[in-house]
């Protein structure tokens, strides 16, 4: 019997959605599942470019569907809805994360597009999506990475009231075949932020010159330069400090799809995980009979379902965005850093449990656990993303604000907030609900009331103990903090989707014992830190917990675990 928490491509029958969005996504695992195992492992060991998957996209107006929205749509089913973008991330991280990779990128590289009021190339791309063509983002750089502030792009005045671009761009994904590349720039003949340009390229012009793949993969993440490239009217996206915000709010947009597609990985990995270790005899014993095997394997299944948990409840907060509501501008971060760091610890407990078999080359898992490691690092660092949560955590955990419930969101619905996000500032004074009431409504779990404790203590360390100005400077501590308000948030929107969905209590309180846990290990690391102070040091130490132990719950929680060896193994 399949797990109703986990994807499963037998059982999959996304009947929340609208019938073409059913079609398409079930029409995804069908072609995945069709190609079969081997193939799909040869394709990665080889690093063949994605030209079938692509082909079989643009048959099917995949990427037309999901990415156009309904302002720029050609018929009544495209859209932007992030629910069913959501899905969709988490069926290609399922099957592999280079067809992954090809769809995000060409997200980042709309953002712009979609952001500008330049009807033409507004217009161009829904065309080049309805023709199956592929986008790219031309951010980052090789001497400066994704800092905005230095590029070396430079556009120059021409006699015909538009621009010559010169320059290169690096870590560019499908740079090798994109229709159109949004590249961030500035003008030669103005200073500061209103020097800034984005404009859109084409790969195939004879001024776009692709240097190589900077990395080994199916993945094309590539090197460019344009030499004297002709940019037109038609071509420019943005100007001024408005191409400098749709940069960050593209960011906004791309990042979250990376918790979805961390937890698809997961997912197929875990499968083969249990099923392996559940059918490997050791000392005349299964594998699966030993204490410390059965923890890792059920502290990864509730992590993995933390995850999902999590991630389902953002979308409804993303959705349901405004001016007057930018709760999302913490919780994108927090699924970009909280969700694909969580999928990192799920693949290490099981590769601890297979072992040598997380090696062979006929797994899954063997890309699972190299291409795991990348989603933490996409879209901003997890300093970078700390750092960015910790502008929000005195709002959040202390000055809550009224807000209207956010119900779920799986309307088809078109999401255009995402593409009017406005100047990407005033993060400081953005409120929140009152984070207690997620946490009082089951407050009869064991280990939920066991971390409540640690997310009261974390309050009063704001309130009383918070880092000085002194402090403020050394990111090394404060990234401890932002680890322990992390998971504040982390339980709180879990317990919102645990009461829309009526989940379990025997795997809330299970997964609880996993926070209290790692409350506890980054309350111990804020204690070690250099500059922590003697009240601070008190603090940690006292906020340290034993999560509540229950053998009967755990061996519950363990029987779902079991349950999924065999139920799910793709065909050779």
């Amino acid at each position: 019997m399949a797990d109703p928490l986990l994807f499963n491509p037998r059982t999959y029958d996304p009947a929340q959605f609208d019938p073409e969005t059913r079609r398409l996504l079930r029409a995804t695992v069908d072609w995945f599942e069709d190609r079969g195992k081997r193939r799909l492992i040869e394709n990665y060991r080889s690093r063949a470019w994605l030209a079938d998957f692509l082909a079989f996209a643009a048959k099917e107006g995949l990427f037309a569907t999901f990415l156009t929205p309904a302002s720029a749509a050609g018929h009544k089913d495209q859209r932007w809805d992030t629910a069913r973008i959501a899905a969709l991330n988490e069926i290609f991280g399922f099957y592999g994360l280079d067809y992954w990779y090809a769809w995000q990128v060409t997200i980042l590289g709309l953002g712009p597009v979609w952001q500008s009021d330049n009807t033409a190339a507004r217009t161009r791309a829904a065309e080049l999506l309805a023709q199956g063509e592929v986008f790219a983002f031309g951010l980052s750089e090789k001497a400066h990475g994704a800092d905005i502030y230095s590029t070396d792009m430079l556009l120059t005045p021409d006699d015909n009231g538009g621009f010559r671009a010169t320059g290169s761009k690096y870590y560019i994904g499908n740079g090798n075949a994109a229709g159109l590349v949004s590249v961030f720039g500035r003008r030669t003949d103005i200073e500061g932020p209103d020097g800034y340009v984005f404009f859109a390229a084409d790969s195939r012009h004879p001024a776009y010159h692709l240097v190589k793949n900077v990395v080994d993969s199916s993945k094309y993440v590539s090197e460019f330069r344009l030499e004297d490239y002709p940019v037109g009217p038609d071509d420019v996206l943005h100007t001024g400090r408005a191409a400098f915000d749709a940069a960050l709010n593209t960011v906004n947009v791309g990042k979250f799809n990376l918790c979805t597609a961390s937890i698809g990985i997961c997912e197929h990995a875990m499968y083969e995980a249990v099923t392996h270790a559940h059918n490997r005899i050791l000392y005349g014993r299964p594998v699966t009979a030993f204490p410390h095997v059965r923890r890792e394997l059920a502290d990864a299944y509730v992590r993995l379902v933390g995850m999902k948990l999590f991630s389902d409840r953002a979308v409804d907060y993303f959705r349901s965005a405004s001016s007057d509501d930018r709760r999302y501008l913490l919780f994108n971060p927090m699924t970009k850093m909280k969700v694909t760091t969580e999928g990192e610890k799920v693949i290490d407990l099981m590769w601890d449990v297979i072992a040598a078999k997380g090696f062979e080359k006929d797994t899954y898992f063997a890309q699972a656990a190299v291409e795991i490691r990348g989603l933490p690092k996409l879209e901003g660092t997890v300093h970078v993303n700390l750092a960015l949560i910790l502008k929000f955590m005195r709002n959040h955990l202390l000055h809550p604000a009224e807000f209207a419930a956010v119900p779920t969101r799986l309307d088809a619905a078109d999401d255009a907030f995402l593409f009017a996000q406005g100047p990407a500032r005033g993060l400081g004074s953005v409120r929140f609900h009152d984070w207690r009431p997620a946490y009082d409504a089951y407050a009869g779990v064991p280990n939920v009331a066991r971390f409540r404790e640690q997310a009261d203590a974390l309050c009063e360390f704001v309130a009383t103990a918070a880092p000085d100005e002194e402090q403020s400077r050394d990111l090394d501590l404060l990234l401890a903090v932002g680890q322990l308000f992390a998971l504040v948030v982390h339980g709180q929107l879990i317990l919102e989707q645990a009461r829309l969905t009526d989940l379990d209590e025997d795997v809330l309180d299970e997964l609880f014992s996993v926070l209290v846990r790692d409350f506890s290990a980054f309350a111990v690391e804020l204690h070690g830190k250099d500059s922590a102070t003697v009240d601070q040091q008190r603090w940690a130490l006292g906020a340290v917990r034993r999560p509540v132990v229950d053998e009967a719950r755990s061996g519950r929680v363990w029987e779902r675990v079991a349950a999924l060896s065999g139920s799910y193994e793709m065909a050779p």
